[in-house]
């Protein structure tokens, strides 16, 4: 069994969207690569979510998944946004690991 938390991001914030409702979100106070340190201490592998990358079809948050892909290391996961495979291109030279296609699958 993988146990992969997810850190969704929205404004370079962590975030938790109720019922994915955009006018109801919870902010959490650490940044999104203090949680991404310190979930590395316990998983291999790390979800991120570009919320916004979601809502307008392209990659939004990219200076923070960088940023987050710097703290937690290899296993990053990215989805929100991935409409095309040069969005994918953007991420991987980021140093994400897996990218996860929804809608462009």
């Amino acid at each position: 069994m993988y146990v992969i938390p997810a850190i969704d991001l929205l404004s370079g914030r962590a975030v938790r969207l109720r019922r994915g409702r955009y006018d109801d979100v919870t902010t959490y106070d650490h940044t999104p690569t203090s949680l991404a340190a310190e979930w590395r201490r316990h998983v291999s592998h790390l979800h991120v979510v570009d919320l916004e990358g979601a809502r307008v079809g392209a990659p939004v948050q990219k200076a923070a998944i960088k940023d987050i892909v710097a703290a937690f290391g290899p296993g990053v996961q990215v989805g929100g946004g991935v409409r095309s495979r040069a969005n994918a291109e953007e991420y991987l030279a980021l140093g994400v690991h897996r990218v996860v296609l929804g809608t462009a699958a």
